[in-house]
């Protein structure tokens, strides 16, 4: 039903996680812990607690990951199926990608903000990016398929996005106009075809808006989108969305929302980029506002999972990929009728509820969060910190 365009590797992930305002990762400290070197001695400095409404906001939009990739393999057969892909799919990487941009407030460039980038997105894309092409050899017996750094496989192009975003805070801080000229830049890149797949710089630079706005929110900002009116306007909202994506659905190419390739390559006159990044950038601001708006503000059940987020995201990707090599999708037909699409929602949203654990944490915390304290000098001032806290 929808002519879908899915390369290998542009699969929309997801993604990011609960991360401290210097840390380009998910960390287990509560969001917005002082880091060293703030004006206060360390054990002047009291500890913040994390804020519940990110944690949640992070762990239902993770779900909304994974069942947006056990849905996909359905909307060739379900209407339904293929209309709820389209919306979750407009606003569940938009709104991690807001949270991200969020707690990037304050990056610089101190030494150690950059060992927390290596440490906690460079090593895991080295590491999840040779595993994933390891696991597509095997599972998909494909032993040719290279494994290039470069060109980032399925969920892995997150974690390149979070860096080259990371690293240019400092840029957006200084320009007079940021989200104006973010969304020129993603604009620019949607009708340029000879960006290539490098890195994945299409999505790097078409999802760069998202970041910014971020990056320039206030709390203020969150708590007009958590107001009750906003939450009661969000009703017919996302009605007449999911009524329009119904009837879009066969008319549609969904890989306009995967942000993966210019116009042209997705056989589109070059105007039609620039209305489809600005029309799409309004509609995912919309509907991420409308998610916000519906996320708890307490403390829940699911709320210590929003600090796994990053670890439920890469690792349910084998499961998601091997879903597809295995075949069970075609081996068990009844996953298209109705109740194996319910069947697999749950499903999905049971295992990534179990990967973002404080137990699946410990475990994997080796590859997501390494010290690597032999990798890197420390200055004096860092050496006087650590005494100063002993």
């Amino acid at each position: 039903m929808t002519n879908s365009l899915r390369p290998h590797g542009q699969q929309r992930a997801p993604l990011p996680p609960a991360q401290s305002p210097a840390s380009g990762v998910p960390s287990p400290r509560p969001a917005g812990t002082p880091h060293a070197g703030t004006a206060a001695a360390p054990e002047t400095r009291p500890a913040k607690q994390r804020d519940a409404f990110f944690d949640n906001a992070k762990y239902l939009a993770i779900v909304f990951v994974a069942m947006g990739h056990a849905w996909e393999p359905l909307t060739d057969h379900s209407r339904a199926a293929e209309a709820l892909y389209m919306v979750v799919y407009t606003f569940h990487m938009p709104a991690f990608i807001i949270i991200s941009g969020y707690f990037s407030r304050s990056f610089d460039m101190r030494p150690d903000r950059l060992r927390r980038l290596i440490t906690g997105v460079v090593v895991p894309y080295v590491l999840f990016e040779v595993a994933y092409s390891l696991f597509k050899r095997w599972a998909d017996d494909d032993p040719s398929h290279p494994i290039s750094l470069l060109d980032p496989w399925y969920l892995t192009w997150f974690l390149v996005a979070l860096f080259v975003w990371r690293m240019t805070v400092p840029l957006w801080k200084i320009v007079r106009w940021p989200v104006p000229l973010a969304l020129a830049i993603a604009v620019l890149a949607s009708v340029s075809p000879d960006i290539g797949d490098d890195l994945d710089l299409q999505r790097v630079l078409q999802f760069l808006p998202f970041f910014v706005v971020g990056l320039f929110m206030k709390p203020e900002h969150f708590q007009i989108m958590r107001r009750r009116e906003v939450r009661i306007l969000s009703v017919p909202v996302l009605a007449l969305t999911l009524t329009f994506a119904y009837w879009a659905g066969p008319r549609m190419n969904s890989a306009w929302f995967y942000h993966r390739d210019s116009a042209q390559e997705l056989g589109a006159p070059w105007w039609a980029g620039v209305v489809m990044t600005l029309a799409m950038f309004g509609c995912s601001m919309v509907l991420t506002s409308c998610f916000f708006a519906w996320v708890p503000r307490r403390k829940m059940w699911f709320t210590v999972l929003g600090a796994g987020t990053l670890y439920g995201y890469l690792l349910h990707g084998f499961l998601a990929k091997g879903s597809r090599f295995w075949g069970w999708y075609d081996d068990y037909a009844w996953l298209s009728h109705p109740v194996g699409e319910v069947f697999v929602s749950v499903f999905a949203a049971a295992v990534i509820t179990a990967l973002c654990t404080p137990l699946v944490q410990r475990v994997f915390r080796f590859a997501m969060e390494p010290k690597m304290e032999w990798a890197f000098r420390r200055d004096a001032t860092e050496v006087a910190r650590e005494r100063a806290k002993s």
